[in-house]
């Protein structure tokens, strides 16, 4: 039932992935949810766009299956962040993460814009790469 349900409202609603001004002039995304929405409902976003990142970095990035789960857990927050492609460019950290040299893999991670842009973020994730034994 739920499935069928699903699907009428799709068609009815229809689709918007930014936010809009309704009939009564409530901001609305998606299909025709209203804004704001819940921690719940930001959690579930959270989470299914987590799944495709770790996908994607799994499809780019190979070797990312054979890394420690921390250092995974890293590269999906920077991919969360700043896309996967994003995090692709830091070429020097990922040659340094597959040989296992996690103290340069840390310090390209702060040789970069996006540690200037997010300077505790970066130390913080930076540091556990760094620290990882």
């Amino acid at each position: 039932m739920i499935d069928n349900l699903v699907q009428k409202i799709k068609e009815h609603e229809g689709f918007r992935g930014d936010v809009y001004k309704d009939s009564l002039g409530f901001n609305t995304v998606g299909y025709g949810t209203k804004m704001p929405i819940s921690k719940m409902e930001a959690t579930t976003l959270l989470r299914t766009r987590l799944m495709k990142k770790i996908d994607e970095l799994t499809l780019k990035e190979p070797s990312f299956n054979t890394m420690p789960d921390d250092i995974r857990e890293v590269l999906c927050e920077m991919s969360y962040q700043m896309g996967v492609n994003g995090v692709l460019k830091f070429r020097k950290m990922w040659k340094a993460l597959k040989e296992g040299n996690y103290e340069r893999s840390a310090d390209e991670m702060l040789d970069s814009r996006w540690a200037k842009q997010t300077p505790s973020r970066a130390k913080e994730l930076s540091d556990v790469v760094r620290n990882f034994t």
